[in-house]
């Protein structure tokens, strides 16, 4: 779907990104990433000269948050402010990538959309990214979502075998998310349930998932050739190491024992901890609280709503009701 040149240099003028501009944003990577300022050299050494990366975005069962997640990262506060002069963080996903199958935003359909996703998988074997949105049925031989007159599950034990690495972008890819919710009538499942043994995989969860942290994961992999540091569930320490709590710009009121108790009391007006609400700030780990969303202008808890806890495994089962506190 994409016949731009192959690296971010010898793009057209009039979308490439300035040198200022860009090493700007390599260090903006580096910083999200927690790496230190020197980095963004190295960051931007290996983006001008590396190929762009064939990517293939699969869809199953999902309400396409983590596509709107992704193409709403191009929306400005100044929609007339050009890109070559107000970069930010996600300006460089589309040059570091090339999106080659994505059935919700590509031109083609039907038959020639499967063209485009076979296409890629022959002639990058081994070389293309496969970014997964949605949970996989795996049920009856998984007949609850098919495309194409394949079911979901065998399309993603084929373009997941044969692909260099694999984002479970979202929480349903990760472990099935609401679809998995009790009783689970689908069978759905995550990435690593559909295809045991993934190789080189990388989790990032959230209800949607966070476009920032798509771009920073997919730029460090560009430049180092591994995924960034991960835990036990292969989520990146980065954008999962701390606990929301600890980095809320509420947490002060948590310990005054200043807590909203009722929507739009004085509390809840003056900004008080949400912990009485139900928010699962506690115990959720995620990096809301810094790269926020809207280009980074708030976010749930910014917003006056507490967490819902949607970067921890299973949260439907487990955080719910939203609105009760912890205990």
């Amino acid at each position: 779907m994409d016949n731009s040149p192959s690296t971010i240099s010898e793009q057209p003028a009039q979308r490439r990104l300035s040198r200022r501009a860009f090493l700007k944003l390599c260090g903006a990577v580096a910083a999200t990433l927690a790496l230190p300022a020197s980095a963004a050299k190295t960051i931007y050494r290996a983006l001008a000269t590396a190929p762009r990366l064939p990517v293939v975005w699969l869809e199953f069962q999902d309400c396409t948050g983590d596509s709107e997640s992704f193409l709403r990262a191009y929306q400005r506060a100044d929609p007339l402010q050009p890109a070559v002069t107000d970069p930010t963080l996600t300006d460089l996903l589309l040059d570091v990538i090339s999106l080659d199958y994505h059935e919700t935003i590509m031109a083609p359909s039907g038959l020639m959309a499967e063209k485009s996703r076979l296409d890629t998988l022959q002639n990058y074997p081994g070389e293309y990214l496969c970014i997964v949105e949605g949970s996989i049925p795996a049920a009856e031989n998984g007949i609850y979502c098919c495309i194409g007159g394949r079911t979901a599950l065998s399309i993603a034990q084929e373009v997941i075998g044969n692909a260099k690495a694999t984002i479970a972008l979202g929480t349903c890819a990760w472990e099935g998310g609401l679809a998995n919710a009790a009783p689970n009538p689908t069978g759905a499942v995550g990435v690593a349930g559909a295809v045991p043994g993934v190789q080189n995989l990388l989790v990032l969860p959230g209800c949607p998932a966070n476009v920032v942290n798509l771009t920073a994961s997919i730029v460090y992999f560009l430049t180092f050739n591994q995924w960034p540091a991960q835990d036990a569930s292969k989520r990146p320490s980065f954008a999962y190491g701390r606990r929301v709590h600890s980095e809320c710009p509420r947490e002060d009121h948590y310990e005054d024992d200043e807590y909203v108790l009722a929507w739009g009391d004085e509390g809840h007006r003056q900004g008080w901890c949400l912990y009485k609400m139900g928010c699962r700030g506690p115990l959720t780990r995620s990096n809301c609280p810094s790269v926020k969303w809207c280009n980074g202008t708030d976010w749930s808890i910014g917003a006056g709503h507490g967490c819902v806890g949607c970067t921890d495994a299973h949260f439907w089962d487990t955080m719910t009701p939203f609105y009760v506190p912890l205990g």
